[in-house]
């Protein structure tokens, strides 16, 4: 009242006061001394007003409090008698015999029944006078403070049942598909409730958790210096009591986890999704403050971070014991299906360091690596952390290996990677992937720069034997395939940047890394193969010996690789990626890519380089035997044709002993066969005459011909079938000939004399050259 002067009070005019509030002036301030402040009587009006103002607002708040409390009972009441009545409606319709009346009574006994089942729910959870009057969802923390841990346990229990039996309700109605604004009322009063429900059985288990010790004391030091002492495990030193809390608030944990698995997978599945996999809370609530406790330490290794791996591996495995022994049988007892302890705490501990590369490492790497300077560099570092990250991941994977397969199949086991970092941030898979090619283009480079990588083993340089020639085409080894080193060292490389992505959780990442790894090597690997080809001292036109073996040891190679590509495009993971391809968006971009098998371009690739070649080669000797039988053919010189064999024999062993069984196999027939048709367009289109002597000097000169070919197959002339034909023409005698020539013109009618390579015409032709 300081400062309090009645002058400058703006009174209501005379006339807008009511009667008992003038008469109430009139008696007290009858004069103009009575309204100065100084007036004892003025000063006790001011106390009496006082005290009376104090009075009404305890009574005002006496009367909010009475009845909030009235208000809540008479809604609990409400609910009771809504549901009483609803059962009366169940038995109502039940003997009725009229079907729209049973329908209505039903609407309504569920209508009834959800608002009973919410209401009993927010009166377990807002019945408390420590909320602010008219802030129905305000916190109760403070209730559950001022309690024993049972009663709070017990309060948390409650409702968490009336939540399930809620969703019971929501999954029946919804199977009707009806009363969608009814459910999303429900829904959206649930949630309001789960979401004060979750924080506060969150804190009660973390106050828990600190009574008795946890987080432990990480002993950093012992990490940097080697050392290698067990980790004490709090979790096994709890007993009674201890114990007994700790069983109780996590069984809560799991009861609300469980419930709100059940409400989310009914939303993903109404809003046509795939439930999202959800992790243990109990276990995140043991790895929350771990990983504060870490982090401290991760920043002061950013240069080691080897030590960081180390920690997060030794922390896991040494309270690996614990969680076994002491949490497994709660999430048992819980009813959590599909549940592992182990699992879901080996994948928090990873998620720390998952965690912590993504806030605090790669985002600084990824800058830098934009620096031109700073390049090699951040390559350098940045495989190092995929090399420990690789290693780290098999170590925390080998923790698991005793997990029941049934339950935790080896897909699911490869989200336990910190891999993950990278599933998220397509940029940095791509950076990751440019610095693995380059890598390993680098490594390819020094193998190039070895002496013996075009080497093939001498012990495989063998002759060709009829007895073992199905065996020889069984080509499974680098040996067997007379492949040189380069081809294994490329696979090998390769086979690295597979393996140090197999534990990406995401295939689609997992796919696209390989594309732009693995794929990209093979593309250039084949244009070494060519250029390897290219480089031959002579031209192909004049192909010697040492160009030959090029061309082979490149044909070797690339039909090694080919071999090897189809064998892991079979392979389980692979045909996942492909099928996670087609599934994708990628599928539009290469239409048909995918149908076959995951490296199908790279191996039509190698395919083209073998078959191209190998053509060329045929070619080269085709042409080499044309023209050292220039002479032959117009002077029936055999001797020309003799020469021309034997070089065709040398060159033929010279492909032999360096060319694969499959594709020399290939080459000597399609030599054969190109043979074939020269000289059987050689003497037709010539104007040589055959006697009797010189059909028996040509005769002699393809037996020299197939004797060639004997020490690959059994029956060489088999091979021949042109040359072969025109030999049995040559045989016949001058009425045969004549009855030939003069029969029918038909196919049939020659096989009958056991030509059946030959047309007509090119039958009359040879006939015409004989001389009787």
């Amino acid at each position: 009242m300081e400062g309090w002067d009645p002058q400058n009070l703006i009174l209501p005019e005379v006339g807008k006061l009511c009667r008992s509030q003038s008469e109430y002036l009139d008696q007290h301030f009858k004069t103009q001394k009575d309204v100065s402040s100084s007036s004892t009587s003025s000063s006790c009006l001011l106390s009496e007003w006082t005290k009376h103002c104090s009075d009404y607002d305890n009574r005002l708040l006496h009367l909010r409090t009475t009845l909030m409390d009235r208000t809540l009972s008479w809604i609990s009441s409400s609910f009771r008698a809504k549901a009483s009545l609803s059962n009366l409606n169940l038995t109502l319709s039940a003997s009725s015999q009229c079907y729209e009346l049973s329908s209505s009574l039903t609407i309504t006994e569920t209508a009834l029944r959800l608002e009973a089942l919410v209401g009993d729910l927010e009166d377990v959870v807002f019945s408390s006078g420590n909320h602010r009057p008219g802030n129905m969802f305000a916190k109760f923390s403070t209730l559950l403070t001022s309690q024993d841990f049972g009663v709070k346990e017990e309060r948390l229990l409650k409702a968490i049942k009336a939540m399930n039996d809620v969703e019971e309700i929501i999954v029946n109605v919804e199977k009707s598909q009806q009363w969608h604004h009814l459910l999303k009322s429900v829904d959206h009063r649930v949630d309001k409730t789960l979401a004060i429900l979750r924080p506060e059985a969150l804190a009660e288990h973390r106050a828990l958790l600190a009574s008795f010790g946890w987080p432990p004391k990480l002993l950093a030091s012992k990490v940097e210096s080697g050392g290698l002492s067990k980790l004490l495990n709090p979790l096994l030193l709890m007993h009674g009591n201890e114990k007994k809390s700790y069983a109780q608030s996590f069984h809560v944990l799991c009861a609300l986890q469980q419930l709100h698995s059940r409400r989310e997978a009914r939303k993903f599945k109404s809003l046509g999704q795939n439930e999202c996999e959800i992790r243990l809370w109990a276990i995140d609530e043991l790895v929350t403050p771990l990983a504060v406790r870490m982090e401290y330490h991760f920043v002061k290794w950013a240069e080691q971070p080897e030590f960081m791996f180390a920690l997060v591996y030794r922390v896991t495995r040494d309270f690996m014991e614990g969680v076994s022994d002491i949490l497994q049988p709660l999430i048992d007892a819980a009813r959590l299906t599909s549940y592992s302890a182990n699992e879901a705490w080996v994948s928090a501990m990873v998620h720390i360091l998952s965690g912590f590369l993504t806030k605090n490492v790669f985002p600084a790497l990824a800058e830098r690596y934009k620096e031109k300077d700073m390049k090699l560099e951040v390559i350098s570092l940045w495989l190092y952390l995929v090399d420990l990250i690789v290693a780290f991941d098999k170590q925390m994977q080998s923790l698991l290996r005793y997990e029941t397969c049934l339950l935790f199949p080896d897909a699911q086991r490869r989200g336990i990677s910190v891999l993950i970092v990278f599933c998220d941030r397509p940029d940095w898979l791509k950076i990751w992937a440019k610095m693995e090619l380059k890598d390993g283009w680098k490594k390819l480079k020094a193998v190039l720069k070895d002496a013996n990588a075009w080497q093939i083993d001498d012990k495989h340089r063998v002759d060709f034997d009829i007895s073992t020639i199905c065996e020889s085409f069984l080509l499974s080894s680098r040996e067997a395939h007379k492949a040189p080193f380069v081809a294994e060292s490329a696979l090998k490389i390769a086979q690295e940047m597979i393996d140090r992505c197999q534990t990406l959780p995401d295939i689609l990442s997992r796919a696209k890394f390989v594309r732009s790894t693995v794929a990209r090597f093979f593309w250039y690997f084949s244009n070494v193969l060519l250029l390897h080809c290219r480089n031959a001292e002579l031209p192909p036109e004049e192909l010697d010996g040492s160009a030959f073996v090029r061309a082979c040891e490149s044909i070797n190679a690339a039909r090694y690789v080919e071999s090897k590509l189809q064998e892991w495009s079979d392979d389980a993971s692979f045909l996942e990626m492909k099928i996670a391809e087609n599934n994708s968006n990628m599928q539009e971009q290469h239409q048909g890519f995918y149908d076959d098998c995951f490296f199908e371009e790279e191996i039509k690739c190698l395919a083209e380089l073998e078959t191209n070649w190998l053509m060329e080669i045929v070619a080269v000797l085709l042409r080499q035997f044309e023209n050292l039988t220039l002479e032959y053919n117009h002077t029936e010189d055999s001797n020309a044709f003799i020469e021309a064999l034997q070089s065709l024999k040398n060159q033929l062993h010279v492909l032999k002993k360096n060319l694969n069984g499959k594709d020399f196999l290939d080459l000597w027939r399609s030599v054969a066969d190109g043979l074939d048709h020269f000289i059987c367009g050689s003497i037709l289109g010539g104007d040589v005459k055959f006697s009797k002597k010189q059909s028996n000097e040509f005769g002699t000169d393809m037996q020299a011909l197939f004797l060639v070919f004997q020490p690959f197959c059994a029956r060489p002339e088999a091979f021949f079938p042109c040359i072969r034909d025109i030999l049995k023409l040559l045989a016949m005698s001058g009425e045969e000939v004549k009855h030939l020539l003069v029969g029918k013109k038909s196919e049939k009618y020659m096989q009958s004399y056991g030509i059946s390579h030959l047309r007509f015409d090119q039958v009359e032709k040879t006939l015409r050259k004989l001389k009787f």
